[in-house]
């Protein structure tokens, strides 16, 4: 699969804007600021429903224009095209379109057009708090495992109504055990099933990411995930009945897989306090490959792979490994921003791979303008 043609329109500092992609590799070169990322973006939307950078659709409508709309042409390995197109009105609900069909959920879009982004707000993984790394985690089993997103949905909606009630409890002055145990015991069993999956997940994708960040930094430093949840301490249901008392005391549900965490290990010390900016940087790429690798196998055939500025704070060996993995036939198509055009040819020109350069000069006051390409 991969992506033959977008159109924007209105789409952030694109009035207008029609690209023909090489099925292989592509790259955006520009100075910072001139929307060399606002693209990544727009081909993250089409298979997402939603942008990597900016929570609010609205937010990504062109000062002063009513709408964007961004239309993708995707060719499957039997040569049939299939169009993807989304549609934001201001103060309007937003439209996706497969085929020219609306879907009734957004949700049963996920996972159809499977796109990996490396980006460098990727480090905010190491450096921000425990519900990014769950977020991570659960994004990526949630896109092949509907029974894990629909668990995960109806936890935190009994999380919410058990935390609802502690508050209660103190407010009203009283306390009803029964009434919390129809939520404790809603929380233990779809809580159970959801920190088997993320262990049985984390399994397989380890090692996946440990052989990419070794391949990268040639085996300099060893690098490991831990698994932290309080389950690892005995079942669910135990801990929360031993919990009560503390659970009423702070009026929030103290135990259970919403406290869950990564720690993310080099040489066996905490990456966050110990690694280097460069060292962090190889760690997401491997993160984000292995993510890559794991969506290959579960879905069959290779995701897209958006690279946001990765090489700067990367040595050049590093820089190398990564170009020689993405050039190799295990990958699909590929999008680069750079802000470096000459170091971006020094790369891929000598390479027998198919390429095209996007010259991007940030001055899109016309259709295609400030678009050039080779």
């Amino acid at each position: 699969m991969h992506l033959h043609k977008i159109v924007l329109h209105n789409f952030k500092n694109y009035p207008e804007g029609e690209f023909v992609f090489s099925d292989k590799i592509n790259c955006f070169v520009g100075n910072n600021g001139v929307g060399k990322t606002n693209l990544l973006d727009a081909i993250h939307y089409l298979s997402f429903c939603k942008s990597y950078f900016n929570p609010s659709d609205a937010q990504n409508i062109r000062h002063e224009a009513d709408f964007f709309a961004i239309q993708g042409n995707y060719y499957r390995q039997n040569d049939t095209i299939e169009q993807l197109q989304c549609i934001q009105k201001r103060n309007q609900r937003k439209k996706f379109l497969y085929n020219k069909k609306e879907y009734d959920r957004l949700a049963d879009h996920i996972g159809q057009f499977p796109l990996v982004m490396i980006s460098p707000y990727d480090r905010d993984l190491i450096n921000d708090g425990s519900d990014l790394r769950r977020r991570y985690t659960d994004s990526v089993i949630a896109q092949f495992d509907k029974l894990y997103l629909d668990d995960l949905i109806n936890y935190n909606k009994a999380l919410h109504q058990r935390n609802t009630l502690l508050k209660s409890f103190v407010e009203k002055r009283y306390f009803d055990a029964e009434t919390l145990d129809i939520w404790s015991e809603q929380m233990v069993a779809l809580g159970t099933n959801i920190f088997q999956r993320r262990s049985d997940f984390l399994k397989e994708f380890i090692p996946l990411f440990q052989h990419y960040f070794s391949f990268i930094s040639g085996g300099k430093e060893k690098v490991d995930m831990n698994y932290q949840s309080q389950l690892h301490a005995g079942p669910l249901s135990g801990l929360m009945k031993q919990a009560v008392e503390r659970d009423r005391s702070a009026l929030f549900s103290t135990v259970g897989i919403h406290k869950d965490d990564l720690e993310f290990l080099m040489d066996g010390f905490p990456l966050k306090r110990y690694g280097s900016q460069g060292q962090q940087k190889s760690f997401v790429i491997a993160v984000k490959l292995a993510q890559f690798e794991y969506t290959r196998k579960v879905n069959g055939f290779k995701p897209i792979l958006l690279l946001d500025d990765i090489f700067d704070k990367l040595d050049d060996h590093r820089v190398q490994q990564v170009i020689r993995l993405v050039s190799e036939n295990s990958f699909g198509q590929v999008f680069i921003t750079d802000t470096q055009e000459d170091s971006i040819r020094k790369i891929f020109d000598p390479l027998e791979i198919d390429h095209k350069i996007f010259r991007i000069n940030g001055d899109q006051s016309g259709s295609s303008a400030g678009i050039s390409s080779d």
